[in-house]
């Protein structure tokens, strides 16, 4: 197995969310690509230590907060990187290609999967997801209240909401869906739907959430390719069966205990990290979590936090 080459890498993002990317010398592996800013973690330095140095020497800034993003395992054949990408959000001085490499700033949307090398595409999908998914609570079948509910959880900044809302019949799910589309359009946040992918080929949404049932029987990813596709896992194996069928994110859980599966033994933080370490796309943490877990989630690779009662509002 060729060694693996550790390299820090900075999404580095302006004040209106653009984010900085470098483009690679012709000459050099993966010449002419884009890429995120950084270089190779030298023995004995920290990943924090690494990336101010090879932002500082590269880019002439010097950083002043950041915090993991998402690790990605790639090989190439010929060699294995494993890219530890940090969001860049505070720094002093004036980004500029102090090797002479072409620099621009983009919007994650905007940012061409294909123009970047292999290794870097999970990065764009982490940079495009949010921190919070917010999965719906109770009652969805009082609408009224339940729309309600959802308008301020939007009006919060909610931003990705996957509607869970199994006891309603396919028909009264369509119709909630629906309304629910058009209160995350008004605020620019992308509905998921936690249900059959057949059951509703043809209702508005953007995106699909599997449960681990489903995603286990499938051999080809669901969906239409523009849209978000995700899933819920509880062990490596699944995360393995997300990741292999190109999935765009996964939940895993329970980290910690929860009132709605009291049965499921928590995972705790080491080994959610453990187990998210070698999947190359993002993954929320999910289980007795709120807000307040936000920062621990991050330091042990997740993407961010996934809740019902920590973020669905009471009433």
């Amino acid at each position: 197995m060729p060694e693996i080459i550790h390299v820090m890498a900075g999404a580095i993002a302006d004040a209106s969310g653009r984010i900085l990317v470098g483009k690679r010398p012709d000459h050099v592996h993966q010449g002419g690509l884009w890429e995120f800013p950084g270089g190779k973690l030298e023995p004995g330095e920290s990943p924090e230590a690494g990336l101010a140095r090879e932002l500082a020497e590269e880019l002439g800034i010097q950083v002043r907060a950041s915090r993991p993003l998402i690790r990605v395992h790639h090989d190439y054949g010929d060699r294995h990187i494993l890219l530890d990408v940090h969001r860049v959000d505070d720094y002093a001085g004036v980004p500029h290609g102090r090797e002479g490499q072409p620099l621009d700033w983009l919007a994650p949307e905007d940012m061409d999967p294909a123009a970047f090398p292999a290794a870097d595409r999970p990065i764009i999908t982490a940079l495009r997801l949010p921190p919070l998914m917010l999965i719906t609570g109770e009652e969805p079948d009082r609408p009224d209240a339940f729309l309600a509910r959802l308008g301020r959880a939007l009006e919060a900044g909610a931003r990705l909401v996957q509607l869970r809302a199994h006891p309603l019949s396919a028909n009264d799910y369509a119709h909630l869906a629906q309304a629910a589309c058009d209160l995350c359009d008004r605020t620019g946040a992308k509905l998921l739907l936690n249900r059959d992918p057949a059951e509703v080929a043809s209702v508005p949404r953007h995106g699909l959430h599997l449960n681990s049932q489903v995603l286990m029987t499938l051999r080809e990813r669901p969906g239409r390719s523009s849209e978000l596709v995700g899933a819920s896992c509880h062990d490596p194996v699944q995360l393995a069966r997300a990741a292999d069928l190109g999935l765009d994110y996964a939940l895993l859980s329970p980290v910690k205990p929860t009132a709605s599966h009291p049965e499921a033994k928590p995972l705790g933080w080491d080994t959610f990290a453990a187990w998210v370490d070698p999947v190359p796309l993002p993954v929320y943490a999910l289980g007795g979590l709120t807000t307040d877990d936000l920062d621990d989630a991050f330091q042990h690779g997740a993407q961010g936090i996934a809740a019902i009662r920590g973020l669905w509002p009471v009433r």
